[in-house]
Formats: C-alpha cells, structure tokens, sequence
C-alpha cells in the first residue's frame, strides 16, 4: 500500500465513525451494546483515542526510537472525572474531527520513507509508522460497528 492509499483509507474511516456518531439522539445515547458500553462513551473514547494517536504519530516521525505508552480505555471510561458517562459529546466530537483532520494533513505530507519510522510501544514493540496507519485506520471502523450495535433497537 502507498502512502496515498494509507491516507485515504485513514480518511474514509473517519468519515464512516462520523456518519455513525450522527446516528446518536439524546434517546439512544446512553443506550450499551452486549460489552456494556454506551454510545456517548465511544464517542469519548474516540477522542481520547485520536487525541492519543496524534501525539503518537508526531513522536514516531519527529523522534524514531522514542518510548510511546499504552493506556487502559477501561479505565479511562470508568473515571468519573473524564466524565464518559455525563459529559455531552460534541467536544469529544470536535476532538475527533480536529485530531483527525490535522493527522491527515501529516499523512499527505509524507514520503514512502517514513513508513518505516518507528516507536517503541509500551506493550505492542517496535510500532512503525505503516503499523499506526493500519491500527487507525481500522480502529473507527470498529467503533462505528459498535456505535451501531448500542443504539440499535
């Protein structure tokens, strides 16, 4: 796969989470699919997800080598102060957009040769470049099927 078609795939999978989370009403959306999560808790996770990424991809290209460190979603979705539970979602949407959309203008900036830069991930190993492409541009894939699955009747 090219860069170009990294990056295109990673901006139709941004606009398919979209078109999920555009499903969500105040009716459904504490609603929870069979894992227990609801829909305003993806969309949060979502942009701390992406937020994340972002950092992540920034550190791979700008310093190949450095540590990047996993986080426990669990664990952030059940803290109450990150308020995955209560808080609405359109921040946690405009994080997303936004995190999104500046990775993307990275990605179009690239050359094959970064492909394979690369970190080093606290519980995954050597993380390059072509391997954060794949993860995040499947990753809102899956979280819209599940976004689906928690609204659905």
């Amino acid at each position: 796969m090219t860069i170009i078609d990294h990056a295109q795939s990673y901006e139709e999978s941004t606009a398919v989470f979209l078109a999920a989370a555009a499903l969500v009403t105040p009716e459904n959306i504490d609603k929870t699919d069979h894992a227990g999560w609801s829909a305003r808790q993806i969309v949060h996770h979502m942009a701390d997800s992406e937020s994340q990424s972002a950092a992540r991809l920034r550190r791979i290209l700008a310093e190949p080598g450095t540590q990047i460190l996993g986080y426990d979603e669990n664990a952030w979705s059940e803290c109450t102060a990150l308020g995955y539970r209560k808080f609405p979602i359109e921040n946690s949407l405009a994080l997303y957009k936004a995190s999104r959309n500046s990775s993307l203008e990275v990605l179009k900036n690239l050359t094959e040769q970064d492909l394979s830069k690369f970190a080093i991930h606290s519980e995954r190993g050597n993380f390059t470049l072509e391997d954060w492409l794949r993860v995040y541009s499947k990753h809102p894939l899956d979280h819209a099927n599940q976004l689906r699955a928690a609204i659905a009747d």
